[in-house]
């Protein structure tokens, strides 16, 4: 009798609650603290919390950030409508032509993961983590070249998260506008690193297990942003041991080598856990995991191998198209990450890379682009 069926409430949320609610509360915290004053003109607080570029999922915007630009009169400009157009473009490019391909193979393996090999299961994992980059970040840029189109400017809410040296460094890059919001309102408030040590690494944690639920009331998120929280905590404290352990070996901190070596630990570490975010229940989750190195025999038999790239109705062409878009992605965040002002990746390029990379988005979209039936995976929480 443990166990009863309780009533359930059927209660339809409105769209994009979490987001415009975290909006909100940043404004209320911030009011109350006396860093604020409060918006005496009921259509621009309205204005601030139902901004519709980045209602539904993001990014979470500031007070003292988007207020005033509502009090601003805009006037049209062309050159910032043409550079707002250009990163809905390859927002649209990231969500369309990579996220929504790559789910055609994500998705059914991780509905039914006990029917596929270990090596399918793996190609699976490393697949729904520029997925999952690709479908948020594409909605971000929509959101914020819209708003520029309009003649405001949004935050930027992802830099290139897998070029990350650390953890640490990982949410400092992905979904920006969450993890600073967390930080300024409740790993702040609960004292931050200005308390004592055992206190601090509790502070980390309970952060984490809080940012895992407000993405599901499910224990895959919870156990997602506790072990995110706890290897951000084992990192804190082997930090001296492993700079003394780097110095031993002689690579220095601005090696490339040593920092190959960290991005690539810190892509695998970040992929790993992703399972638990994208399994549907923690039994799934532990069984990928323990199968991703079984079954990669199926590469030595010839007669096999296909079968590796096979997925229902899928053949092989369009996994070696998912592979080359996850290689162009890769390729354009080299570039932003060696540009000086990566804010727009074309303007310090000649005349002919500018009008290539136009064309190459639009023809992208416009056959490599999944049109059928699809919504942002963030669109959920």
């Amino acid at each position: 009798g443990l166990f009863r069926h309780l009533p359930e409430l059927e209660v339809l949320l409105p769209v994009g609650i979490s987001f415009y609610t975290f909006q909100s509360l940043a404004y209320t915290i911030e009011v109350y603290r006396g860093t604020r004053r409060a918006e005496r003109h009921l259509g621009i607080f309205a204005l601030y919390v139902a901004f519709f570029p980045q209602l539904v999922a993001g990014p979470i915007e500031r007070a003292d950030r988007l207020l005033p630009q509502f009090h601003r009169v805009n006037t049209f400009q062309v050159d910032r409508m043409v550079r707002g157009l250009k990163r809905m473009g390859w927002g649209l490019v990231k969500k369309m032509v990579i996220a929504d391909r790559l789910a055609l193979w994500v998705d059914p393996v991780y509905a039914n993961p006990q029917d596929y090999p270990g090596a399918t299961l793996a190609m699976a994992t490393v697949f729904f983590g520029f997925q999952i980059y690709c479908d948020f970040s594409g909605y971000s840029s929509i959101a914020i070249g819209s708003a520029q189109v309009m003649g405001y400017e949004l935050m930027e809410n992802f830099r290139r998260p897998y070029f990350s040296r650390s953890l640490t460094e990982f949410w400092r890059r992905w979904h920006i506008s969450l993890s600073t919001w967390f930080r300024d309102y409740l790993y702040i408030s609960l004292g931050g690193s200005r308390v004592s040590h055992r206190r601090w690494m509790f502070n980390i944690l309970v952060v984490f297990l809080l940012s895992g639920l407000w993405h599901g009331a499910a224990w895959t998120f919870v156990l997602w942003g506790g072990l995110h929280g706890a290897l951000m905590v084992i990192g804190l404290e082997s930090k001296e041991y492993r700079d003394k352990a780097a110095r031993a070996l002689g690579l220095a901190k601005s090696s490339v080598l040593r920092n190959g070596i960290r991005i690539l630990y810190t892509f695998v570490v970040v992929t790993l856990l992703w399972v638990f975010f994208r399994a549907n229940t923690i039994g799934d989750a532990f069984y990928i995991l323990s199968q991703l190195t079984s079954g990669w025999e199926v590469l030595a038999r010839p007669e096999q191998r296909l079968e590796l790239f096979y997925l229902g109705a899928h053949r092989v062409i369009p996994f070696w198209i998912a592979v080359g878009t996850i290689a162009g992605l890769i390729g354009v965040d080299f570039l932003l990450e060696r540009e000086p002002d990566p804010k727009d990746l074309l303007s310090s390029r000649s005349v002919w890379f500018r009008r290539g990379f136009g064309y190459a988005m639009v023809l992208a979209l416009v056959i490599l682009g999944v049109f059928e039936r699809s919504e942002f995976i963030y669109f959920q929480f």
